[in-house]
This record gives structure tokens, sequence and C-alpha cells, in this order.
């Protein structure tokens, strides 16, 4: 009986450290966020009145940019979920299929997710304002000159060969870790079967990958709904407020004009709840994917 008592308080002692400050900078903030999102408190005085759901309905209902916000994101979302995992997926066959230099394309298409975020998005405002326009100029690409960043329609894809650009090595290192766990002797009975390349990747890897899926899916839908250093640094939510995602208008809410924290909490406890949602249904479909395979 001592020895498990020991064994538990020395087991809480390693983890008594991570949880005091995942407790600290995380789950007490988090508490307090969803407390506040209940209240008007403006982040400065200590007055502050129980409001009740005044601040989700007002958000919903009467925040046209909210809403726009929202909805820009599920579209950034939906984008990002499908690219993503595709190009990276597909990027990790090619280097997986090659019989030499794999570490050298592993390393080179990695290595933009060594960069910050923001420093991308900078750099790829003067490859978009200032490179492209004058390739557009010497060459055949005359479809290169656009308003990446002052027109909506074309700063949205700007954003998203960003985001792809940054993200989608980490998810290919993922991917190919699940393909090297593809046992050799499924693929050689699959050849003998007579099955096509084709054939045995829909019926013999992605089947066997399906956790690897799993886990890029649920990176990705995550990562795409917090998305805020590519857009602020690249477009900063314009022209106006039409790039403007989700995080960005919470900032802008708690922090940059208004200082209204009680309605910034609101929206942020708004974006939690859908985040959740997605996951849950993300996590319970693939699963299901697993068990099948």
């Amino acid at each position: 009986m001592k020895g498990v008592l020991k064994r538990y308080v020395s087991l809480l002692a390693f983890v008594a450290p991570a949880f005091i400050l995942y407790a600290i900078f995380l789950l007490i903030p988090t508490i307090g966020g969803m407390y506040y999102s209940f209240t008007d408190w403006n982040g400065l005085n200590t007055n502050y009145q129980f409001i009740g759901l005044d601040n989700f309905v007002e958000a919903l209902k009467d925040d046209p940019d909210f809403v726009h916000s929202l909805l820009f994101t599920l579209k950034y979302v939906l984008y990002m979920l499908v690219l993503q995992n595709v190009i990276a997926l597909l990027l990790a066959v090619l280097i997986e299929s090659r019989n030499k230099s794999k570490g050298f394309f592993r390393t080179i298409f990695f290595m933009p997710n060594m960069i910050s975020i923001i420093i991308s998005a900078f750099m790829w405002t003067f490859v978009f304002t200032q490179v492209l326009p004058q390739l557009a100029e010497k060459t055949m690409f005359t479809f290169l000159d656009q308003s990446w960043v002052g027109d909506p329609k074309f700063s949205f894809y700007a954003i998203l060969v960003i985001s792809l650009w940054n993200g989608v090595g980490y998810m290919m290192i993922i991917y190919l870790a699940g393909l090297q766990g593809v046992p050799q002797s499924l693929m050689e009975a699959a050849i003998i079967d007579g099955a096509n390349p084709l054939q045995r990747f829909m019926k013999v890897t992605l089947p066997m990958i399906t956790h690897a899926i799993t886990i890029c899916f649920f990176l990705t839908l995550n990562g795409a709904f917090k998305v805020f250093e590519v857009v602020y640094g690249f477009t900063g939510g314009g022209p106006g407020r039409s790039t403007q995602v989700i995080t960005m208008n919470i900032y802008e809410e708690a922090f940059s004009n208004n200082f209204r924290y009680g309605y910034a909490s609101a929206k942020s406890v708004i974006l939690f709840i859908i985040v959740l949602i997605f996951t849950l249904i993300q996590i319970a479909v693939m699963k299901r994917k697993e068990v099948e395979a």
C-alpha cells in the first residue's frame, strides 16, 4: 500500500509543475473569459454588470462585421482542410516513392514551417506586391499582375497560398510517418493480385494511414479556425473588413477600438463552441473510418 501511495505521490510531483502552469496560463483565463462573456466589463473598471446572454445575441444578430468574419473564416477553413491535406499527402507519397534524396526533399518542404507566420506574411507581401507585377510585365504571365492585397477576391487566394506554403510541410511529415508504417507485405500482395498504383493507393495505403489523416484533419481544422498572423500581416483584415477573420474581429473588439472585453469574450466563447462542434464531428467521423479500415 505504501509503495502504491509513494508511486502516486511521485507521479503527482512530476505532473504538478506542468499542471500549475497550465492552470495559470490557460485554464483559469479560459474560465474567466467564459464568466466575463456574460458581463459588460471593459477590461479596466472594477465595476461591471451581469447582462446574461445580451453579448451573444448582439454578436449573432446585430453585428454584421462579426457574422461576415465568421463566414469568411468558415470559407477559409473549408479551403485549407481540403487543399492542405491533399497537397501534403501528395508530397508525402511522391517523396516516399523516391529511393534517393528523401531527406533532402523532406527538409526543403518542411523548412517554411520553421519560419514565423508573421514573417512569412511580410515576405509574401513583397512577392505579391513587387515581384509578381514585375514578372507579369516581363513575361507572358500577365494574369499575375493583380491587386493581391487590395482586391478581396484575389487577397483570399493570396492568404491561402501563404498559409499553405507555411503549413503543408508539417502535415507532410505526419503523412510520411503514416506511409512508412504501411506493411510492405500488403503492398506486395496487392501487386501480385494485379492491382495498379491507383488501386494500391486507394485500397491499401489510404485505409492504413487513416490515423494520420485524422491527426492532420484535426490540426488543420483547429489551426484554420484560429488563423490570425497571416491575415494580420498580409492584409490587416482589409480592404475594409473584407478579409477579416473571426480572431481579428475579436482582437479589434477587445484591444483596438472598443475595449469591450466582455463582448469580445462572448465572441471567443462562440468561436470555442464552433471549433468544439466541428472537431467532435471530425473526430467521430474519422474514428469510424479508422475502425472500418
